[in-house]
């Protein structure tokens, strides 16, 4: 049987190099080890049973889940310690809760109201399950908004009979991407000041936060040097993107793993060719993608409809020709593989397998 090619793929293709991925797997999990500090990798980034297992052999003690629904169906697929980084809130959903606790080993959740506390404490009786308090970076997205709730949370958790207090959530998500690392590690360091003074305010009413869980992609480092997050949410590592690449890098270098492969449709206008890859094939809250492979890497993407991209050549460039293979860095790794079912996985220019995206569209 003659191997699939890359070449071959229908496009556009979500593809993952093999080979990248396992070394950013092992770059994190060593910079964990030598650092004392627990991995828990975001699976929001990549929502697939497979990587996470990958993750947990690298010696992560569990993953993270934005959502219920990703975590139903990353323990469906064999994944067995899950941090639902997101309050659930919901009637049904709580109930939903409670059963999932009762099929994995150990499940948390993160909390920030009293009410949300009592509804999960009664929707699982005497079974148990772990909850943190969520606090609020400054982003008032989230979380508790000072250390006298947070101490009153905590208190709320560990007098209740069904439920295990294990510390605290702390995201500080608008931060990790601000460009240059020097104003990061000042404004990371402004919030680590903030996050002591509610770990300390914790301990004085006996509730130590025995896990203090956060950070990501763009953090990480400047937190291990900060010295209060005891466990690391980091979750874009694995993948990267262009979001990221546009940031000043802190720590291990990360190699681009995931990418868009697409065809050039088009070539009538000189200077400009258009492309099968739009709006539907990639995330655009964060902008255009760019080019990795394929084309004058100086080229410009223009979003022209759902299906369709064009490629500006620059100045004194060379078009790519009809049919050619153009491979771009997604803007925003995440979302963009919620859009897609599978990954293609490649080892240069051979096609190795396909991975369900076993989580997509699991947003509820």
């Amino acid at each position: 049987m003659t191997p699939l090619r890359r070449a071959d793929l229908p496009t556009p293709a979500l593809v993952l190099d093999l080979p990248a991925l396992e070394r950013n797997v092992a770059a994190m999990a060593a910079w964990a080890r030598d650092k004392g500090v627990a991995l828990r990798p975001h699976s929001k980034t990549h929502k697939s049973g497979e990587i996470a297992r990958r993750q947990r052999a690298a010696g992560a003690v569990g993953i993270c889940c934005a959502k219920l629904g990703e975590a139903e169906a990353l323990a469906a697929d064999g994944i067995d310690d899950i941090l639902i980084t997101s309050p659930v809130v919901p009637g049904q959903a709580v109930e939903r809760l409670a059963r999932l606790a009762r099929t994995i080993p150990r499940l948390a959740v993160v909390v920030d109201h009293p009410d949300n506390v009592d509804r999960i404490a009664e929707a699982v009786g005497d079974g148990g399950i772990d909850v943190m308090v969520d606090i609020d970076p400054g982003a008032h997205r989230t979380g508790v908004a000072s250390a006298s709730a947070a101490v009153a949370l905590a208190g709320r958790i560990a007098a209740s009979g069904g439920l295990r207090y294990r510390g605290v959530q702390y995201y500080c998500g608008t931060l990790q991407h601000v460009t240059a690392a020097g104003d990061r590690r000042t404004a990371l360091a402004e919030r680590a000041d903030y996050l002591r003074t509610i770990l300390a305010a914790l301990a004085a009413a006996g509730l130590p936060a025995e896990t203090v869980t956060g950070g990501g992609t763009g953090s990480f480092a400047i937190d291990a040097e900060l010295g209060v997050l005891n466990e690391f949410q980091v979750g874009s590592y694995i993948f990267m993107d262009r979001e990221y690449r546009d940031c000043e890098v802190v720590g291990p270098t990360f190699e681009q793993a995931l990418a868009i492969d697409t065809r050039v449709i088009s070539v009538n206008t000189p200077g400009r060719v258009t492309i099968d890859a739009g709006l539907k094939a990639m995330a655009t809250d964060a902008g255009a993608p760019v080019v990795l492979s394929g084309t004058d890497p100086a080229s410009r993407y223009v979003f022209m409809g759902d299906e369709h991209g064009m490629l500006i050549t620059p100045c004194g460039g060379s078009d790519p020709g009809l049919g050619d293979l153009v491979t771009l860095v997604p803007p925003h790794c995440d979302p963009t593989v919620n859009l897609y079912d599978r990954y293609v996985v490649v080892k240069g220019d051979a096609v190795v397998a396909f991975w369900p995206v076993t989580a997509r569209g699991r947003s509820a």
